[in-house]
């Protein structure tokens, strides 16, 4: 049974869970985007819609698509929201419906709202400090000439600042919206105490996390590689695997 640790600070208990338990999230996100399919999709296409709208709009500004394109990892827990309703409803055996998940913000508007508002702050911070880690490094070399250089490693240098300051970012997101909107969501919360519960549920299971974080970046990855068309498979099995990651790491 696993460990769990009362909180004296008012805010929920946090279980500690094992290091594989995120593989465990992964697969019951899985079930639930494979047990319908249709609404789950519908969330995805709209990610892989998304990316591939930034792409084409700002194609010949690459330094603006590398800061939105990344900034997935920071506006994409708020945007997946439907997605833990989803799951929600099939863990209550509650019908699963679109339309119903389409405004589940709805009963705590002003805390989801709040929070949204932060992570597009953070969004808008971190879009200004890609924007300086591309000026120390290029002047305008065109985006052919700026992936060959990325993907042959021959500026070794930009990819350490920036994944530096854009891992910096991540893990701050990361850290206090991994259950925080999930846990709005279900209990009509308010931000600061989703926010942190969630940095407790980080400190009380590092490694977990840690594995957890990774996988999200490797599937986000994927997508990406895959023309943003991945996102419409793998960011549905990201959303439902955090709603399952909100119920494994916080008591009721």
């Amino acid at each position: 049974m696993a460990e769990i640790e009362r909180q004296d600070t008012g805010l929920a208990a946090i279980r500690s869970v094992p290091l594989a338990a995120p593989f465990g999230w992964l697969k019951a996100g899985l079930a639930d985007a494979l047990a319908h399919p249709g609404p789950s999709l519908f969330y995805g296409v709209c990610f892989a819609l998304m990316g591939a709208a930034i792409y084409v709009t700002l194609k010949h500004a690459y330094q603006y698509v590398s800061a939105l394109v990344t900034g997935f990892f920071i506006v994409g827990p708020f945007l997946a929201i439907g997605l833990y309703d989803l799951s929600r409803r099939r863990e209550r055996g509650e019908p699963v419906v679109l339309a119903h998940s389409l405004d589940a913000w709805r009963p705590n508007v002003g805390s989801i709202g709040i929070f949204a508002l932060v992570l597009a702050v953070i969004l808008l911070v971190w879009a200004r400090a890609s924007l300086i880690v591309f000026a120390l490094f290029y002047t305008s070399p065109t985006l052919d000439t700026f992936l060959a250089q990325v993907f042959s490693l021959e500026n070794v240098e930009f990819l350490l600042a920036y994944a530096c300051v854009g891992g910096f970012f991540a893990a701050l997101v990361f850290a206090i919206s991994v259950v925080a909107i999930p846990m709005m969501l279900d209990r009509n919360t308010d931000g600061i105490v989703a926010a942190l519960t969630s940095l407790k549920a980080c400190s009380t299971n590092p490694g977990p996390m840690l594995v957890w974080g990774a996988l999200i970046v490797l599937l986000t990855a994927v997508g990406f590689a895959l023309c943003f068309a991945g996102l419409a498979i793998t960011v549905p099995i990201i959303g439902h695997a955090s709603w399952h990651a909100y119920r494994a790491l916080v008591e009721k």
